[in-house]
This record gives structure tokens, C-alpha cells and sequence, in this order.
């Protein structure tokens, strides 16, 4: 099948965070021409936006925010009005029930005898009070797309289970990292002091307290390397303070300034949600320890090259950091699988050529 979309393709979604800029980008370079529409987060989100896209054409969409937490809802004004004015010949749309202003415009597609594809992390099935209505309500906004893109292979059984014809559901496993280019170098097979790298943002939900009383427990001589910033950088560095002062903060650092650090790892970790440095960190050949989240990690972390964790059970990261820095052989083969998985299966290039797939099986 052709690796190419031949027509004119216009994508929808909330926000445009910079970190999907580079798929949104490649995507387009595969498309006759691209259309995209977007708007800006609510400020309390700390979501980093991009203003432009390099090859892609975007339209800022005006998103207007509606309650917040477990009701927030979301309406894009002038959807339709964009879509009219493109004119596209095929949609791809954050297939999320909380945006309002999606059915409008799937119906003004298919008015017109065009498709449309939902792109999305899933949709367990709901449990508790009023469960059955709720999930006829999800069956029916699901059932309004012509197919679905869903991150991971958890996502796309979730969306069967809802009765969407499973020929119809597409895995685009989740993907912020290009196919790495380079080899990284051979590590030494022994470690004398063994460095274990956080990289990402410094919130709450990450638990880099946790991975800071995790270091001081293992009672090995352990270098901690912390890169990046965050709201909860001040109280961190109080925190390493008391329980492991040799922890060393490097601020945020992007891009080529990251190689240095990532050379010097044996072991990345993740001990909360979130986080987008896993596959950088596998794309440089390192093992990773994560915590358990939406089912993107399902299909990147495995055990042939790191290990999941619940992000609420610190007793479980303590073991699995000593677990896996008591083989530095078995350490060495995992890391490089992490590169090889990164290489051969889950990079920006894998991602969009099942889009692509998705789009000319319609």
C-alpha cells in the first residue's frame, strides 16, 4: 500500500504541544497537502505550546474551556467554518466524547461523502453507576468515525470491546522520537558506580521524591543525575538535601545538550506517570524502569528491556532499581533492545506510515 495520502488531509486537536510538532510535520511531508487546526491549554496545564508547524498549515482554533478536572469539556469555535473554508478530503480527530464541537463537524464531513478517523488512548469501559447508559453514549460517539487510530495496542482491544469492527482499528503506537540514526557506543561491562538518569519535567506526578529515597535505600554508591525544571524543583533539591545530598540537579536541557547525559546512564527511570524522555532514553541504548500508565508503555517497555511498575508502590521501585543493577550483563542486552525497539518498530516514522495506512484503507 502506498506510504503516501493522496489528497488533501486536515487534523484536529485541542492543542498543539511542541513535542508533537516533528509527527505533525512528517505526517504532512506524506500527504498531498495538510490542514491543521488547534487551539491553546488552559494555563494550570503547564502544556508548552508550538505557534507554527514547519510543513503543515495551521489555523489557530479559539478553544473555549468549559468546567474543569473530571467535567472539563472543551468547545472549538469555527470548526465547521474551517473545514468549509479547506474544503479537506479526508479528518482525522482527537476522538475524545469531551469535545464538543466534533460531532458538528464529522457530520459535515459525511454530508459530503468524506471519512473520518478518530485518533485516541482508548476508552475503557465504564463501571459503576449509570455504567450501561454511559457506555451506549461511548458506543455511539465512537460508531460516528469511519475508522480508529488508537496509541497502543491496550487502546485498540479497548475500542473493540466497545463493539468498533476491529478491521477498522489501527495501532499507532505512540511515538515522540525519530528513528534513531546512530548506534549508540558500547557501555563497559562493569560498574563501580552506577549512574541512574531522570529526565523530564519536575511535577508531583512523576514521584522523583520517591526516586530520591529509592536511591538512598539501596545502599550502593549510586549517582543520581536529575535534568530538567519544574514547579517542584525548590523542594526537591530540599528534599536531596536530607535523604541523598550527592544527587546532582542539571537543570533542563534539550536536544544534543541531553547526549552527554544519556552517555553517561546505565539506567533510566520513571517512577511516576507522563513522561516523553523514555524513548530518547531508549533510543541511546539504555534499560528503563517505569511506572504502569495509559498503555502507551505497554507496547515500548518490556521485559526484554526494562521493567513496569505501579507508580504508587515504592516499595516496588526500590526492588526493581536493585533488581536491575544487580546484572550489568543483562543490563547491557536490555539496553540494547530498547534501541533495537526504538529502531525497528515504535519511532515517528513507524507512526506515520499507519496513519497513512489508515487513511488510504478508507
Amino acid at each position: 500500500m502506498s506510504q503516501h495520502f493522496f489528497g488533501h488531509l486536515a487534523l484536529q486537536q485541542r492543542v498543539l504541544p511542541t513535542y508533537r510538532a516533528p509527527f505533525f510535520d512528517l505526517l504532512a511531508r506524506s500527504c498531498d497537502h495538510m490542514s491543521f487546526f488547534a487551539g491553546l491549554p488552559l494555563l494550570e496545564e503547564n502544556i508548552v505550546s508550538a505557534k507554527s508547524l514547519r510543513v503543515a498549515e495551521f489555523t489557530p482554533a479559539e478553544n473555549i474551556h468549559l468546567l474543569r478536572g473530571a467535567f472539563y469539556l472543551c468547545y472549538q469555535r469555527g470548526f465547521t467554518k474551517w473545514l468549509a473554508k479547506k474544503n479537506p478530503d479526508a479528518l482525522i480527530v482527537e476522538a475524545n466524547p469531551r469535545y464538543l464541537s466534533t460531532p458538528s463537524a464529522v457530520k459535515w464531513m459525511h454530508a459530503r461523502g468524506r471519512k473520518v478517523i478518530g485518533w485516541g488512548l482508548g476508552s475503557p469501559l465504564p463501571s459503576g453507576p449509570l455504567s450501561r447508559f454511559r457506555q451506549m453514549r461511548r458506543r455511539q460517539f465512537l460508531n460516528q468515525f469511519d475508522a480508529l487510530i488508537a496509541y497502543s495496542q491496550r487502546g485498540a482491544d479497548e475500542y473493540a470491546a466497545h463493539g468498533f469492527l476491529r478491521e477498522k482499528i489501527f495501532v499507532a503506537h505512540n511515538s515522540v522520537a525519530p528513528r534513531p540514526t546512530q548506534k549508540p557506543d558500547d557501555r563497559l561491562l562493569t560498574i563501580d558506580r552506577p549512574t541512574i538518569l531522570f529526565v523530564g519535567r519536575l511535577q508531583a506526578r512523576k514521584k522523583i521524591d520517591s526516586l530520591l529515597r529509592a536511591c538512598a535505600e539501596l545502599n550502593k554508591n549510586v549517582r543520581l543525575i536529575i535534568v530538567g525544571d519544574g514547579p517542584e524543583r525548590q523542594s526537591l533539591e530540599t528534599l536531596a538535601k536530607q535523604v541523598y545530598p550527592s544527587a546532582e540537579f542539571s537543570g533542563t536541557k534539550h536536544g544534543d545538550e541531553l547526549k552527554p547525559y544519556f552517555a553517561q546512564a546505565d539506567l533510566f527511570v520513571l517512577p511516576g506517570t507522563g513522561g516523553l524522555a523514555v524513548q530518547e532514553a531508549m533510543s541511546n541504548g539504555l534499560p528503563v524502569i517505569v511506572a504502569k500508565g495509559d498503555g502507551t508503555q505497554d507496547d515500548l517497555v518490556r521485559e526484554s528491556n526494562g521493567w513496569q511498575i505501579p507508580s504508587d508502590n515504592y516499595g516496588a521501585l526500590v526492588a526493581t532499581m536493585r533488581e536491575a543493577l544487580s546484572d550489568v550483563n543483562r543490563l547491557r542486552k536490555m539496553g540494547e533492545e530498547s534501541f533495537r525497539i526504538v529502531s525497528d518498530e515504535i519511532n515517528l516514522g513507524k507512526m506515520v506510515e499507519v496513519f497513512i495506512q489508515a487513511l488510504n484503507s478508507l
